[in-house]
């Protein structure tokens, strides 16, 4: 378990230094980098986004990323662009640690598949 927990968080480190070279800056944290998969899987490009948005933006990327494994499907998008996402699987009960890492694992294999910027 220890081994699967070092290879995780080295596997975060490394995203967080890709990110680093595309974005300028290192994603200080989870909701960080969330919040940029948000942005590019709404597609808008650079926008000003209120605090409201911004949930909505970290709900889309926790959907989009937890759809890798089945949970939700994309229902389709709203009239201004928004994605709209339906649970279709029942995610596990666990506490804070065990779901922070099941997010990272899901956040780094979307960067793996859908925008590959690290090298394993």
């Amino acid at each position: 378990m220890i081994k699967k927990d070092l290879d995780l968080e080295r596997k975060w480190q490394a995203l967080r230094l890709s990110l680093q070279k595309v974005i300028g800056k290192r994603p200080k944290d989870l909701n960080a980098i969330l919040f940029l998969i948000g942005v590019q899987e709404l597609g808008k490009g650079k926008h000003s986004f209120d605090k409201e948005e911004k949930q909505d933006l970290m709900h889309i990327a926790i959907c989009k990323v937890l759809s890798l494994s089945g949970f939700y499907e994309l229902e389709g998008l709203d009239e201004e662009g928004w994605p709209h996402w339906k649970l279709v699987k029942t995610l596990p009960h666990f506490d804070l640690l065990e779901q922070e890492k099941l997010l990272k694992m899901h956040v780094i294999e979307y960067f793996q598949t859908e925008m590959p910027l690290m090298e394993d």
